[in-house]
């Protein structure tokens, strides 16, 4: 078997530990200590995060679209695909380290995304940003630590907290959406985006094109109108 070779270590600002890339062969992983975070073999979920955002904003125009954090640009790279030519990407991401490994060692992974005219990258805490950008966006998309639940950064709690979430719900525009990825189900944050002031419907997708774990995706949309939101149905991945 091919052995993972330690490429470099970053440290998390403010704090919150260090970040290791890995590699074995053509596959990456990006480590918090002894935890995976993500790996390039799996990407499938953090592309359908971006999937069912696009779909959803199909048909408007100049779509503004945040995205936190970067990762290994999964998520960017599916949303560039999906978003018309006057579409405008923010992301967010904390660790400058991490775009470093995006033009640097993972430039293939990155296929140019960076470097999209349409894009703007911001080395900052999505949080502020969200915070900053009252009735600002058509979605946010957020792949931080691994969901609600994280593992890496207790600063991202705040993010899905409902203080956290009532910000996110303020920076949408009305019609807008808060697309969230998990590694793991919670009924405790379906019950905050509801009580924060989403409809919420639940994605379920694979990690690995159609194989592996499931993960979860939430979209939470902020409604057009003051009506009080329901819960929609569920809409399952294979």
């Amino acid at each position: 078997m091919i052995p993972w070779i330690h490429l470099d270590t970053a440290a998390v600002p403010g704090g919150g530990g260090e970040l290791k890339l890995m590699r074995r062969g053509t596959e990456f992983a990006i480590m918090a200590g002894a935890t995976p975070l993500m790996n390039s073999r799996m990407s499938s979920s953090e592309i359908v995060l971006a999937e069912v955002a696009c779909e959803r904003l199909r048909g408007r125009r100049n779509a503004r679209v945040l995205i936190g954090g970067y990762g290994m640009g999964f998520t960017l790279r599916a949303a560039l695909a999906g978003l018309g030519g006057d579409a405008q990407v923010i992301v967010a991401e904390l660790v400058p380290a991490v775009l470093t490994w995006a033009r640097g060692p993972m430039a293939e992974l990155t296929g140019g995304g960076l470097s999209d005219r349409r894009v703007t990258v911001h080395e900052a805490d999505v949080g502020s940003v969200i915070e900053s950008g009252r009735g600002s966006f058509d979605a946010i998309l957020l792949d931080v630590d691994n969901g609600p639940d994280g593992l890496s950064r207790a600063e991202n709690d705040r993010l899905y907290d409902f203080r956290g979430l009532k910000a996110a719900r303020q920076a949408l525009r009305p019609g807008g959406m808060l697309a969230v990825w998990s590694a793991a189900p919670s009924k405790a944050f379906v019950n905050r985006l509801e009580q924060a002031g989403f409809a919420v419907e639940e994605v379920k997708a694979r990690a690995n094109k159609g194989r592996g774990v499931r993960h979860i995706i939430w979209v939470a949309t902020r409604p057009a109108d003051t009506g009080n939101p329901k819960r929609s149905g569920f809409a399952p991945k294979p």
